[in-house]
């Protein structure tokens, strides 16, 4: 190996020393029983794996091969070392994952276009390009999230993190590098891991950088969005697809048969066993990658057509995947893409010619029914223990069939890790019970995974019922609010909604699951992700009338009804209003639940459809909740002027909660240069609707309210972000604020608006409309 450039680590000592990487990977995961030395430790640790995966060039390096080549033990113990989920999910905690994209690619690059006929020997064993090469595909696949299912990618309501693709990791990595190295080094607790961060690789990277690469992702983009056509017999990829054919089935094409026609130029060269492998297939993992969706159309159509037989192809497609593991990238992608088209027959799972899950199928369903009842979803139409086979669509059968041919082992994790997710959020999004069946037959295989199968099985009731996600929501709201209580510690809060773990308490041997921590697990398989937020501003207005119902008693109540003063005054905890002492703790207890509900539907709003589905709260699903006219419900007992009240106040906390969560109190998130136009247009709707250009059709109070709250929230929380809209908005809205009898408010919004707006608060001055004595 030739020796690196002069840097403060040498990959050539650390190669003397597997274990070395290994106890690197180790340090990752197990460097979190402290607060703050684990995360320094975990920072230095994943800042400089990312920085070994990027040696640079030597100084005295000449080939015409990349210079990665020289380092492939090195590269690949590495990359082993940190393919485990625990690792991965540190790399995403501390923000690193597109730099540790862009270290990756390089390497897929280099070692995919470098045939197999060079190896490495290290502690006695032996390793090809390919295995370099498959091993840091298939982390690079698992980091931007290949497992979505391809009909989040066709479709345009999806869930927030469903839109990660390679170009837009390569984005945030540069952007990373051309913003916030700054932040970077001084977030970093020592002089060394300033060293390490400073030795990151500066330049930006772009897919056209690499070539192979960008021709596989577009040929798998090409696969999901259209049928596979375009193979010419006679060309290079037409014999690549000959060869692959007759080393995947072998006996087949010794008994006579072939699975595409053959053509004067292919290579029917045939042996004993695998490890005779066709001049044809020493070939770079790219050319090989180019070649598998043509082969998996072709065996696919054969079994289909009855040539091969389903235990034939699942042998095939393993003897594919054990000669180059990468192609289990695109096995997935192309099967997967099959299912979304529905042109295949059903696959019948009777134990014949598939495998069967009748063994344990009903169990399944009906444990996924009681997780549901538990958490206190109620879906009577889901059916459980049917009379008629179980059936799968065939592509889904073919990837079930596939998966459960590996054997358990340290060797196999990474490659299950990433088809195993695939294929559950494919079985998701198929009929029910599509994913009850796959639950079933893992379960068979492994026993261990019975109660997490089981409860990944139960995200598929979501993806198919709209009610069914209703009810969780309403669930989390019960949970959080705790109603029906005087206390909220007592009987409600974080605690409630996200339980204490899956072992803290059980019912009937199944441990029944917070609804707050059920939510996280399911709310990628919500479909109508963009109605969302109208549900969500639904049930916190249900629950404000619960609140108020429950929170206020009704002989303190009259006492307000002659009073103009807003609650926010009363929640201070002032005692010379005139109100008794009881009043004053009831409102305050009654705001506290309100502004606990409007965060915890804000989380919702956010951790459902992310900046889209702020953005669409803030610009279509308020604005036409004011406009709309709202029945009035029986008031039983209590105010409906403070019920109006409450309802402006939990929207104007929504809304500021929301932009908060999306754009940062500041300038140094990414998302705050969409805060001007999405802010700017919702201030604008109010300043139309207190000028009288806008008629609204919800309560005046709670739209008085909501007015008065939102822009006091924003004055005294975030008044920088005053200074990034149109100053002639905001001086209509003060005096909107000055005719609506909100003259402190008015004067407040105008001071924090900037010098230019001083003007039109010294002429408010002047005219005497504010009340010194206050």
């Amino acid at each position: 190996m030739k020796a690196s450039c002069s840097n403060n680590w040498c990959p050539k000592v650390i190669l003397k020393f597997k274990t070395g990487i290994l106890y690197v990977s180790f340090l990752v995961y197990h460097t979190h029983f402290t607060v703050f030395s684990s995360t320094c430790l975990q920072e230095h640790a994943v800042l400089f794996i990312t920085r070994l995966l990027s040696p640079c060039v030597p100084s005295d390096y000449s080939g015409t091969d990349s210079h990665l080549i020289s380092y492939a033990p090195f590269l690949n113990v590495l990359v082993v070392g940190i393919t485990s989920v625990d690792c991965i999910q540190i790399f995403s905690l501390h923000g690193l994952v597109p730099q540790l994209v862009g270290a990756l690619m390089p390497i897929c690059e280099a070692f995919g276009s470098c045939p197999p006929n060079v190896s490495w020997t290290l502690m006695s064993e032996e390793i090809t390009s390919h295995a370099v090469f498959s091993n840091a595909f298939t982390l690079l696949l698992t980091l931007w999230r290949f497992d979505q299912p391809p009909l989040e990618h066709v479709t345009r309501d999806v869930p927030v993190g469903s839109h990660l693709t390679p170009e837009y990791l390569l984005l945030v990595r540069n952007s990373q590098l051309a913003f916030s190295e700054d932040l970077l080094i001084d977030q970093s607790k020592s002089k060394q891991l300033s060293r390490v961060v400073s030795q990151l690789p500066r330049e930006p990277i772009f897919m056209d950088s690499f070539p192979k690469l960008k021709c596989w992702y577009r040929q798998h983009q090409a696969c999901i969005a259209s049928p596979l056509s375009g193979l010419v017999p006679g060309t290079p990829v037409h014999q690549i697809v000959e060869a692959l054919l007759d080393f995947m089935f072998r006996k087949i094409n010794s008994a006579g048969q072939s699975l595409i026609p053959p053509t004067s130029s292919g290579s029917n060269s045939s042996g004993s066993g695998n490890e005779e492998i066709s001049p044809h297939l020493k070939l770079p993992a790219w050319d090989i990658l180019e070649a598998v969706p043509f082969v998996l159309n072709a065996a696919l159509t054969a079994c289909a057509h009855g040539t091969l037989s389903p235990r034939e192809l699942a042998t095939g497609l393993k003897h594919l995947a054990d000669f180059l593991p990468a192609s289990l990238a695109t096995i997935t992608s192309y099967f997967s893409a099959e299912v979304t088209r529905g042109i295949w027959k059903p696959a019948s799972m009777n134990g014949t010619d598939w495998p069967s899950p009748a063994a344990n199928l009903a169990a399944v369903e009906q444990q996924v029914k009681k997780i549901l009842a538990d958490t206190g979803v109620d879906v009577p139409s889901l059916s459980v223990g049917g009379s008629s086979p179980a059936i799968l669509p065939l592509p889904l059968a073919v990837l079930v069939s596939l998966t459960i041919t590996y054997k358990l082992d340290r060797d196999t994790d990474r490659f299950l890790n990433l088809m195993g997710a695939a294929v559950s959020n494919l079985a998701t999004s198929c009929p029910w019970p599509c994913m009850p069946v796959m639950a079933a037959l893992w379960a068979q295989k492994v026993r261990r995974w019975s109660d997490f199968l089981v409860f990944s099985a139960s995200r598929t009731v979501f993806h198919h019922s709209s009610d069914a996600v209703v009810q969780l929501l309403r669930v989390c709201f019960t949970a959080t609010l705790g109603i029906g209580t005087s206390s909220i510690e007592s009987n409600g809060g974080v605690g409630s909604l996200l339980g204490h773990g899956f072992g803290s308490h059980f019912s009937g041997g199944i441990s029944a699951v917070a609804p707050g921590i059920l939510y996280l697990r399911v709310h990628r398989a919500v479909r109508n992700v963009m109605f969302m937020s109208e549900e969500i501003v639904s049930l916190l207005m249900h629950f404000v009338r619960d609140i108020a119902d429950s929170g206020v008693p009704a002989k303190d109540l009259e006492k307000l009804k002659k009073t103009r003063g807003e609650i926010r005054s009363l929640s201070s905890q002032k005692t010379d209003s005139g109100f008794p002492a009881s009043c004053h703790v009831s409102l305050a207890a009654a705001m506290v639940r309100v502004k606990l509900a409007a965060s915890l539907g804000a989380s919702l709003v956010w951790i459902t459809g992310g900046l889209s589905l702020v953005q669409s709260l803030l610009k279509e699903t308020l604005p036409s909740w004011f406009i709309s006219a709202h029945r009035s419900e029986p008031n039983g007992g209590v105010s409906e002027g403070m019920v109006a009240r409450l309802r402006g106040y939990a929207l104007a906390y929504l809304a500021v909660l929301c932009g908060t969560f999306c754009w940062g109190v500041d300038s140094s998130s990414p998302t705050s240069k969409w805060r001007p136009s999405m802010l700017g247009a919702h201030l604008e709707f109010l300043a139309s609707a207190l000028d009288g250009k806008i008629s609204l059709g919800c309560n005046k109070a709670t739209w008085r309210a909501y007015v008065s709250g939102f822009i006091s929230l924003i004055v005294g929380c975030t008044p920088s972000w005053l200074l990034e809209v149109d100053l002639q908005v905001l001086k209509r809205l003060s005096k909107g604020l000055k005719r609506c009898d909100e003259e402190v408010l008015a004067l407040a919004l105008l001071e924090a608006s900037g010098v230019g707006a001083m003007g039109t608060a010294a002429e408010m001055i002047i005219e005497g409309s504010l009340n010194f004595a206050r």
